[in-house]
């Protein structure tokens, strides 16, 4: 089973990637919206949820006046980040089960499933050498979200560098 120490550890690695990878999204609405980045700023801080920044910014980039390699770039990436938002919300949502020795052996859901006649909840899974690779990658993955974020951010013709 996991150390503990080594999980937390991780779990804080996914979130501060997944944070300032999420925070990017500021500028992607600020171009698409063509408005300036406080303006952009309020938007994001608005919606108050992952799930609808993602879905704004795909909106935004779904509309009839968004440049085709502008929509595909921007709709790559969300798909991306939607996939990775599945492992951040794991860990952000979830409780700990630990072993005899205090160390974490599994993780529980804390989502209810709803059948016609029946209500189940915590899915457990394991937390072993497999799923803490997984973790690992998703830190990777998020990390290379963000690059492509900086990179399609850099690239458009009214990106000022002093608005960071």
């Amino acid at each position: 089973m996991a150390a503990a120490q080594e999980v937390l550890l991780l779990v804080g690695r996914l979130n501060y990637v997944w944070t300032n990878t999420e925070s990017l999204l500021i500028y992607i609405i600020a171009h698409l919206l063509k408005v300036d980045k406080e303006s952009a700023i309020i938007v994001f801080l608005t919606l108050n949820t992952t799930r609808a920044r993602i879905d704004l910014t795909e909106r935004l980039a779904k509309l009839p006046a968004t440049p085709p390699e502008t929509r595909d770039q921007v709709l790559s990436i969300t798909e991306r980040l939607k996939q990775q938002s599945k492992m951040r919300n794991k860990y952000n949502h979830c409780i700990y089960s630990f072993d005899e020795q205090g160390e974490i052996s599994s993780t529980q859901l804390m989502r209810l499933v709803e059948g016609e006649k029946e209500i189940r909840y915590g899915k457990v899974e394991q937390l072993d050498a497999r799923e803490m690779a997984r973790l690992e990658n998703a830190i990777r993955e998020i990390t290379d979200i963000s690059k492509a974020l900086w990179s399609f951010i850099r690239s458009r013709p009214n990106f000022d560098e002093r608005l960071i």
